[in-house]
């Protein structure tokens, strides 16, 4: 646990830093490269105040709340039920098998990213959408963290502008954390001493988000995103390694 105290500060710097520079890549970061240190589960309850706070500020930038919940309402909804229940597997599960699950998470939406985009949804089908997407998100989000990647495929899919898309983002990011956060303390695995580090570990993360929005406006944006996805899958990768071996 100790060794968290002088290894966390820089990775959350770097989390803040990319999630600045691409929008995206917070959680990510944080449990990829903190789970090389510590449990994977100790990993998702020191990002979760860093989650939930950097995209409110995002959101804030971006546009608000409203036509996000108006929209998606059906999708949060069944994310949240779902992130809460898996969350309690999450507690009694063999950490080979949460770091499997994190790894394939990892690498799932680092491929999904760098692929690019779905086919354009047709009409009529964005409601269904929706809450298997929630469904699959929660599920995945509750063992691992990391929600995202059935979340990318249907906003994806959707074909929003940037401006929507990065507050949608937001918005469904920073909701699906809050119910986690809950789960993981009826689950006993966000303790204390533990929250109150997360909330310290918003400070790096604050200024990597300033440091990355500058990296954006000095370089191609483009290159740094693949870079950091190609790095992101290997990391997932590895982790399924560590588990298995």
């Amino acid at each position: 646990m100790d060794s968290i105290f002088w290894i966390a500060p820089l990775i959350f710097l770097l989390a803040g830093t990319v999630k600045g520079a691409i929008g995206i890549g917070l959680p990510t970061t944080i449990i990829a490269l903190m789970s090389l240190f510590v449990d994977p589960r100790v990993a998702v309850a020191l990002g979760l105040s860093p989650m939930i706070l950097s995209n409110v500020w995002q959101v804030h930038r971006e546009g608000g709340w409203r036509a996000p919940l108006a929209r998606f309402w059906p999708f949060i909804a069944v994310c949240a039920v779902f992130l809460f229940i898996f969350s309690q597997f999450a507690a009694g599960a063999e950490t080979e098998a949460i770091l499997a699950f994190t790894g394939v998470a990892v690498a799932i939406f680092s491929a999904i990213s760098l692929i690019g985009r779905p086919p354009e949804m047709p009409v009529g089908w964005e409601r269904p959408a929706q809450i298997a997407a929630g469904a699959l998100s929660g599920a995945m989000g509750g063992l691992t963290g990391i929600w995202s990647p059935p979340m990318l495929v249907m906003l994806l899919a959707l074909r929003l502008d940037r401006s929507a898309f990065v507050c949608t983002i937001g918005v469904l990011l920073c909701l699906g954390a809050v119910p986690l956060q809950i789960g993981y303390v009826a689950a006993g695995l966000l303790t204390w001493e533990l929250f109150a580090l997360s909330l310290a570990l918003c400070i790096p993360v604050f200024a990597g988000f300033a440091l990355g929005e500058t990296l954006r406006r000095r370089m191609d944006a483009s290159k740094f995103q693949t870079l950091f996805l190609i790095f992101f899958f290997i990391m997932g990768l590895n982790m399924v390694r560590q588990a298995l071996w």
